[in-house]
């Protein structure tokens, strides 16, 4: 593993800090879950979106006003 140094601002410090799950993690092992996260994320997303787009091109959608009147508001 190359070991190297960056240098991060106090705010972006405080934020990792914020994330990490326990007091002795890591700020790699911080960042590695949030990249994980959002790799996770984009995938199902995309995959969410196509459906989506799929529904609406084959009519299976409700406008506002149509869920409104469904649940009765």
């Amino acid at each position: 593993m190359v070991t190297t140094t960056i240098q991060i601002s106090e705010e972006l410090q405080s934020e990792l800090t914020k994330r990490k799950f326990f007091d002795r993690e890591s700020y790699e092992e911080v960042i590695w879950d949030m990249i994980e996260n959002i790799m996770e994320l984009n995938e199902q997303t995309k995959a969410e979106i196509e459906k989506s787009r799929a529904e609406i091109r084959s009519g299976k959608f409700y406008t506002i006003s149509d869920a409104k009147k469904k649940l009765g508001l």
